[in-house]
């Protein structure tokens, strides 16, 4: 039998793969097969159909003709798929492994994986975790994305923004230090606005014409029943008309530049 022993490192390869294309698969000895290591995607069976070795993940490139053996099988819960976008964008389109259920998985770790074969990816690394439950995990809001200290000079405009991870959807609100009220309330040089993702929101605060009296700090609330948390950020405002003495000016040349 022409059964190669392969390195782990190497299982999958593509051009590991062409090396072997001259080799006839002959009779299956299973006691030659070297045992794949570290599968992220669990097993696939060689194209002899006799030893197994590690599938491919999750967006690996893949063999879309089953008549082809040079990228690889995709492994547990996975299909070869060509991603239809990319024609439509003019570039050439390669098979990529799609997992077969976009439905959401709770793991005993706390965290909401994107689908099984997310979920699957990590257990292979971790081995410490289990499936609680399919859909989102619930919990407090965390901001994964805080605004930002910003400074700008004035008559200018700026932006603050705050990504929030929470499942059920969190609510999300401004407010500036020292105000009772939140933003942004019946001033019409400050706006509010933002938008729901897959589990969380994203929001932003943006001041158009900065004046000096909107300095200070910007905070960002969230909220949902499971808890509560925020985050801020300093907002400088420089005077956009610098003044200099005259004796300070003479033969010298000043540029100004905002």
């Amino acid at each position: 039998a022409l059964v190669s022993r392969v390195p782990a490192e190497l299982q999958g390869a593509g051009w590991w793969r062409l090396l072997k294309e001259g080799d006839s698969c002959g009779k299956c000895d299973l006691a030659l097969c070297s045992e794949p290591k570290d599968c992220l995607a669990g097993t696939v069976v060689d194209h002899c159909g006799c030893c197994s070795e590690c599938g491919n993940v999750e967006g690996q490139i893949c063999d879309l003709d089953q008549g082809n053996h040079f990228y690889g099988q995709c492994g547990d819960n996975l299909e070869c798929r060509l991603d239809a976008d990319e024609a439509r964008f003019g570039e050439v389109p390669e098979p990529q492994c799609v997992c077969k259920s976009q439905e959401s998985i709770c793991g005993s770790d706390g965290k909401t994986y994107e689908n099984i074969c997310q979920f699957n990816k990590a257990y292979a690394t971790k081995r410490n975790i289990s499936m609680k439950h399919k859909g989102p995990c619930e919990s407090a809001p965390v901001i994964s994305m805080p605004p930002q200290d910003v400074q700008n000079f004035t008559g200018n405009d700026v932006i603050f923004g705050c990504e929030v991870s929470a499942y059920p959807m969190p609510h999300l609100e401004w407010k500036k230090k020292g105000n009772k009220m939140f933003l942004p309330g019946d001033d019409a040089h400050i706006s509010a606005r933002g938008g729901p993702q897959k589990y969380g929101v994203t929001g932003w605060l943006q001041i158009q014409g900065l004046k000096k009296s909107d300095e200070g700090i910007y905070i960002c609330h969230t909220k949902n029943k499971y808890g509560a948390t925020y985050a801020s950020a300093r907002l400088k405002v420089i005077d956009g008309i610098l003044t200099y003495p005259v004796s300070a000016l003479k033969g010298s040349n000043l540029i100004l530049n905002f």
